[in-house]
């Protein structure tokens, strides 16, 4: 089944008050470098975000964490597929089963991303962005949860219209969060498109592979297709004197993500521990341009100017 509703955020949401209504104090537990929503997501559910340390090569939850931060208060796994990675969800499925959590995929970068032959967002909750700027995006902000749970899905439908699934009828505290019409025709147009922007998108990230230097730490490729690369995450040392270099020779990058979770004014009540592979990668990533508008050539020639800095720099 799947569930359109106003955003990436609100479908986070709507996940948790599904499953576990209003109670408050539970935990989840989340990627320590995830972007601010994910959190924000658990904060507003009334519960209680745990920050799991990232896996250094993959900048996704690392599995081999998890179990030491499970306590009699979990209730549910978030894993995040940064960057459009997928996660290890055998490892996490694992783990969940073996303590009886609920798993929120957060999939807001990884649409058509596969994992042991099955999609991001298949495994037991998932929770997709359309915001523009993602590979399937729509004009404005547009959401959507999938899951085969059905008791769940006819919750998350009545919560996305004020709690009511019959007209002026509410059963549950509900929101405002219907997906657009104006947007859900964009996407179903778009969804038609999505296999070319994701094999144009590896194809641009197989140069980049290939041509850049193994002086910089490139992120993780496999044959699988598992990587969708919404974003092409570069890691260096002096990250900033890269991307000033680069944009002076005309280059524009971006950084995803520049303030790691534990150091955000928002979260100093929520988060008091320090993260240092967190903070590692928020002080080294650089994404390069990838998108559909990137073609092959302009990806050998960012490539070249990239090495032309490490080797003077590194």
């Amino acid at each position: 089944y799947a569930v359109g509703l106003n955003s990436g955020l609100d479908a986070l949401i709507l996940s948790l008050v599904a499953l576990f209504g209003e109670d408050s104090g539970y935990e989840v537990l989340v990627p320590s470098n995830t972007y601010i929503a994910t959190i924000l997501a658990v904060v507003r559910a009334g519960a209680v975000p745990v920050l799991v340390e990232p896996d250094l090569s993959t900048c996704n939850i690392d599995p081999e964490k998890i179990e030491a931060l499970i306590s009699s208060k979990t209730r549910a796994i978030m894993p995040v597929h940064l960057y459009g990675l997928a996660c290890d969800m055998e490892s996490i499925m694992s783990i969940a089963n073996k303590y009886d959590l609920r798993v929120i995929e957060d999939c807001a970068q990884s649409h058509g991303s596969k994992v042991l032959r099955k999609m991001t967002g298949s495994f037991d909750i998932g929770c997709f962005s359309f915001y523009p700027t993602k590979n399937l995006g729509a004009l404005g902000d547009a959401g959507m949860i999938t899951s085969s749970d059905e008791e769940f899905i006819s919750k998350v439908r009545a919560l996305r219209n004020y709690g009511s699934e019959r007209k002026y009828h509410n059963l549950f505290l509900g929101f405002n969060s219907r997906l657009d019409e104006v947007q859900a025709s964009v996407l179903l147009v778009k969804l038609k498109y999505i296999d070319g922007i994701t094999r144009h998108r590896q194809a641009i990230a197989s140069i980049y592979n290939s041509k850049i230097s193994d002086s910089a730490s490139k992120p993780v490729y496999s044959e699988g297709g598992d990587h969708v690369y919404h974003i092409y995450n570069l890691r260096v040392s002096n990250r900033d004197d890269l991307r000033a270099y680069l944009l002076s020779e005309g280059i524009g990058t971006d950084i995803h993500y520049p303030v790691a979770p534990n150091f955000q004014p928002a979260l100093k009540d929520y988060i008091k521990n320090s993260y240092p592979v967190s903070e590692k990668i928020h002080e080294e990533t650089l994404s390069l341009p990838v998108s559909s508008a990137i073609e092959q050539k302009s990806a050998e020639i960012i490539s070249e100017a990239i090495n032309y800095w490490l080797q003077k720099n590194l």
